[in-house]
């Protein structure tokens, strides 16, 4: 049973991805996309990219901080900013890609984190902050989307559950999600009794803790969002607020579904979000955020992740000589032993 349980979970990512691909060949089918989007990625203005790129700075460095905020929890305070950075970029570089966003990242982080002596019990609490914190961020976000700008979620109708396009619910949902974000936090400032869900037990942080993390969520989020902000056309663009509730929807959908990068899924709702604006540039505009915040740090984060097995591989042979050296001295002392010991 546990053997089929490991294959749902991939199996419904590429479902994911299939079904959304025949969509979008449907949206795109007959038209010549490639030389169009390339003319368009020609097109965006210098200003563009270096406005999406460092929207894409500003959200790895909020996802570091992550990282550095559950390790300020564990109360671990000797590993390196350099060190805690590359191990988030790398985990949510492969993460983000690879799809199972919680297993591949705890997989990465395990590898790295115990080489500065972490046990897994620490690094399974690091894995839950940051999963929570990425939680509370979207839940504060979306709240006050729901509540500021219900009426523009409309354009979502048929892809999102009702109760989140009408704009009346979608306001009484907002408000449930900023009550939530403040009992998280009267929980911490009071420090109420640990949160149990099943078998999950939550304890809430230090306020500091939660502090930090009312700020590197949305930080993460709103740099992410930006990047597609930043590469759409200024004519019909709909506004960051709106931007960022779809992105907020697409996105949450995507790791739903499971699928390796969102793919197809991520488009498909931004696509039928955005009638006003030519497809085209809609899908230009995914495409720049897919090479900033998905393709190029992958490429990154495997030339980083080789560099680090090839030290620790380094490591454990010299360990492994130096191992045959000691043994050899000894061997080498305990026969020059034996003939004064055969004497007496």
């Amino acid at each position: 049973m546990r053997r089929y349980l490991e294959l749902f979970w991939p199996f419904i990512g590429l479902v994911a991805v299939a079904v959304s691909a025949w969509f979008l060949y449907r949206e795109f089918q007959g038209e010549s996309v490639g030389h169009q989007v390339w003319a368009e990625l020609k097109a965006l203005t210098l200003k563009q990219y270096a406005l999406a790129i460092l929207s894409t700075l500003v959200a790895y460095v909020a996802l570091a901080w992550y990282d550095r905020i559950a390790l300020l929890h564990l109360g671990v305070r000797h590993i390196s900013w350099i060190f805690v950075g590359l191990c988030s970029f790398t985990t949510y570089a492969l993460a983000h890609n690879i799809g199972a966003s919680v297993v591949s990242g705890a997989m990465v982080r395990y590898r790295a984190y115990t080489s500065k002596g972490l046990s897994a019990a620490q690094i399974a609490v690091l894995v839950a902050l940051c999963s929570l914190t990425f939680g509370l961020g979207t839940i504060l976000l979306g709240g006050l989307v729901l509540i500021i700008e219900p009426e523009r979620l409309r354009r979502l109708g048929g892809i999102l559950p009702g109760l989140l396009t009408d704009p009346h619910s979608a306001r009484v949902i907002g408000a449930i999600f900023l009550a939530a974000v403040a009992i998280y936090i009267l929980g911490s400032v009071f420090r109420l009794k640990p949160l149990v869900i099943g078998g999950f037990r939550v304890e809430y942080p230090r306020p500091g803790i939660t502090v930090r993390q009312l700020i590197a969520a949305p930080m993460e989020l709103i740099g992410a969002a930006g990047i597609i902000y930043f590469a759409l056309p200024e004519v019909g663009n709909p506004g960051f607020l709106v931007i960022l509730g779809i992105f907020l929807a697409s996105f949450s959908a995507a790791l739903v579904s499971n699928a390796p990068g969102g793919l197809g899924v991520f488009e498909l709702l931004f696509l039928k979000a955005l009638p006003a604006l030519p497809q085209i540039k809609v899908l230009t505009a995914l495409l720049v955020f897919r090479l900033f915040y998905l393709l190029i740090p992958l490429a990154i984060a495997i030339v980083i992740v080789i560099l680090f097995e090839r030290r620790k591989l380094d490591e454990a042979l010299h360990r492994k000589e130096a191992e045959g050296r000691e043994a050899l001295a000894c061997e080498g002392d305990g026969k020059a032993i034996a003939p004064e010991n055969a004497s007496l």
